[in-house]
């Protein structure tokens, strides 16, 4: 049993589960959406703890992107990992790039990624990542303004 969880809430092997997340999220965005990265982890100068995985340009719209990995097991996926605590962190990121945004930004949304790692085959081989895109994420309200 107890090796059972750890498999369930245990990160996949290799290097940190999160960084190559998002180095994957990073990719397959501009490969398959066609994003321009405008800049990776980015933390407010207030508070270092407020942060924002990938910002992105698509056209017109400012894309802010909370990347989630998970392996492909995983009991809570990643969509849903980013809940209420984690969405109010957002806000005051998201709120605090954009005061540092000249000229201001008119249009912008925010996004979640889900990258799950599946666990190598009986060939030892590990199977290709996982990514489903999450646009448009309700985060702010109607009124809000940047």
């Amino acid at each position: 049993m107890l090796r059972f969880l750890r498999r369930l809430f245990s990160p996949p092997a290799g290097s940190d589960a999160g960084t190559r997340g998002e180095n994957l999220a990073c990719e397959w965005l501009q490969r398959e959406q066609g994003f321009r990265l405008v800049i990776r982890n980015w933390r407010s100068p207030v508070d270092q703890r407020e942060e924002i995985d990938l910002v992105f340009r698509d056209g017109d719209v400012l894309v802010f992107v909370e990347v989630k990995a998970r392996a492909a097991n995983a009991l809570v996926p990643g969509y849903h990992a980013v809940d209420r605590r984690k969405k109010r962190a957002l806000r005051r990121a998201i709120r605090a790039y954009l005061a540092t945004l000249r000229p201001k930004m008119r249009t912008f949304r925010f996004d979640v990624v889900e990258v799950s790692f599946a666990e190598a085959g009986e060939n030892g081989l590990e199977a290709e990542p996982q990514v489903l895109h999450f646009e448009n994420v309700p985060l702010f309200t109607k009124y809000f303004r940047g």
